[in-house]
């Protein structure tokens, strides 16, 4: 029994050598089972790595998928990969459906010279961009209601300009009026993974951001993380797109009075 134990510990070394982001003992399970030699699991998490160090933005899940080999466990992977750097000045952190290295939260301060100093958002436009949030897909008459004010088309601008809203489409009501949603530039931003790690009820009253006495049937809506049309919207059109400026306007007619 004391031979068998030595010898499996001196194969938990060995593989720990090969591959030091896991555990000994998951490589041992995992090299029992054949379903994967850690050589192969190095150079996969390597893959990954290479290709978010390299990248100024976050990458897309699907676009870390598209390169890497077939037939691989992407979400075991990228646990790992995390597992890796939990503890190190950066953290592999997902962002919606990207991925992307990040300044751990407690080393934040030694960054602050180099941050660039932005300008603090207006009362009225955080009220917005909870709304938004908190409520997508949303067109702006329904975030007036919920407000209780009038929404000044500038202070949409100013969020749209910061990257934090998109316009997702038209909804399905006269007059087709835009609807807008969050982006991964505002969960990136405020630190969130997925739009249902926004504060709940009991967050916000602990923050002092709710008063005490609400409502007997007041409710924090569940925002949803897809980025699918719902089933009361319908997407751009081209004219859409021109109007909106979402696309540069056609040059064709000027071509054809210039011949």
């Amino acid at each position: 029994m004391g031979e068998s134990r030595s010898a499996a510990e001196e194969k938990n070394k060995e593989q720990a050598t090969i591959l030091p982001f896991a555990p000994p003992g998951k490589l041992v399970d995992e090299a029992a089972g054949g379903t994967l030699d850690p050589r192969d699991l190095r150079e996969q998490l390597r893959m990954i790595e290479a290709i978010l160090f390299a990248s100024s933005e976050p990458v897309s899940e699907r676009s870390l998928r598209e390169r890497m080999p077939d037939g691989i466990d992407f979400d075991a992977l990228m646990a790992e990969l995390q597992q890796a750097y939990a503890g190190r000045g950066v953290n592999v952190v997902r962002i919606g459906g990207n991925w992307a290295f990040r300044t751990a939260d407690d080393l934040g301060f030694l960054l602050q010279k180099e941050a660039v100093e932005t300008r603090k958002l207006s009362r009225a436009a955080l009220e917005v961009l909870a709304t938004i949030a908190y409520h997508q897909p949303v067109t702006r008459a329904e975030v007036e209601e919920v407000r209780g004010v009038a929404t000044s088309r500038g202070t949409l601008d100013v969020l749209l300009e910061a990257g934090w809203v998109r316009m997702r489409g038209r909804r399905k009501t006269p007059g087709r009026p835009v609807t807008y949603g969050t982006t991964d530039g505002f969960l990136d931003h405020f630190g969130l993974a997925e739009l249902r790690d926004l504060p709940g009820l009991d967050e916000l009253k602990g923050a002092g951001l709710l008063q005490s006495r609400l409502p007997a049937n007041f409710q924090v809506p569940m925002p949803s993380d897809s980025e699918e049309l719902t089933e009361d919207e319908d997407p751009f059109t081209p004219d859409d797109l021109e109007e909106l400026g979402l696309l540069p306007p056609s040059g064709g007619d000027e071509d054809d009075e210039g011949e």
